[in-house]
């Protein structure tokens, strides 16, 4: 990831000590896992075949007569929601940009939009939210083009047979190719993803997901590289969230992030100690 970074509620106190810095470190590497090439082909290969399974179900109950046959094909139709959620838990495993941020997106941007009382697809939501960074792991990614653009022209392959209502796709499309900040979005849903996209860069979660992917073993990043990377996020985020709730919430969450920075840099004198 480039700077194109993929890089909760407000803790009561700031982030201000280094043994905070790395226990936070050492809870999101423990969680995050490894994403291993060789797993992703097996994931591929259950998904797709839990998804056709799913279809000759429906298939077989549409063929059948009465309640239950339209019951059982209701039932194939939104289990699509649990497909593209059990995927994301599965393959989507990274501190910054896993399926806890997608799982954040998706709460979030629901949560800006009735704060503005704004009706979403929730169908169209939903996909992109789970999706939108699935170009960050193989065996979807492609080195230096952009995972938003890589992900909406690849997001098909994984919804197709699903039960996801595909007539919609080209709306999960726009949301996933402009969730980053530094895009602009069209659309309910392409906006609201946007603005969640670009506020889980900020305050102590920000912090948290930086720091998650610092490097123990002294590799990239390393300490004073996460620093940049959120002194970075600190100035070019916060006048790129556009929704009137989203940017309600800037001040306290930019405030958040001000804080830690300042705290930090007075432990260690000024980044020297690091």
């Amino acid at each position: 990831m480039t700077t194109d970074r993929r890089l909760g509620a407000a803790p009561a106190r700031p982030l201000s000590s280094r043994g905070a810095l790395a226990a936070i470190a050492a809870a999101f590497a423990a969680s995050a896992g490894a994403a291993t090439p060789s797993a992703a082909p097996a994931a591929i290969a259950s998904f797709t075949a839990a998804a056709s399974l799913a279809a000759a179900a429906s298939l077989a109950a549409a063929a059948s007569p009465g309640a239950a046959g339209a019951s059982t094909t209701a039932a194939a139709s939104s289990d699509w929601h649990e497909k593209v959620r059990g995927l994301a838990r599965e393959h989507f495993k990274n501190p910054a940009w896993g399926y806890s941020h997608d799982v954040r997106d998706y709460e979030l941007a629901r949560e800006l939009a009735a704060a503005d009382h704004v009706k979403l697809d929730d169908d169209v939501l939903f996909a992109a939210a789970y999706l939108h960074d699935m170009a960050a792991f193989p065996p979807w990614e492609k080195p230096k083009v952009d995972h938003s653009d890589v992900a909406a022209d690849t997001v098909h392959t994984v919804l197709e047979g699903t039960g996801f209502p595909m007539d919609k796709i080209d709306a999960v499309r726009g949301a996933i190719r402009t969730h980053m900040y530094y895009r602009d979005p069209s659309g309910p849903e392409a906006l609201y993803l946007h603005d969640a996209d670009a506020l889980d860069w900020l305050g102590a979660i920000g912090v948290a997901r930086i720091i998650g992917l610092v490097d123990p073993k002294g590799g990239a990043p390393d300490g004073p590289k996460a620093v940049k990377m959120l002194e970075d996020n600190l100035r070019d985020t916060p006048g790129r969230v556009l929704s009137p709730a989203g940017k309600a919430l800037v001040p306290e969450r930019k405030s958040e992030l001000e804080r830690f920075l300042k705290e930090l840099k007075s432990e260690t004198s000024d980044l020297r100690t690091l």
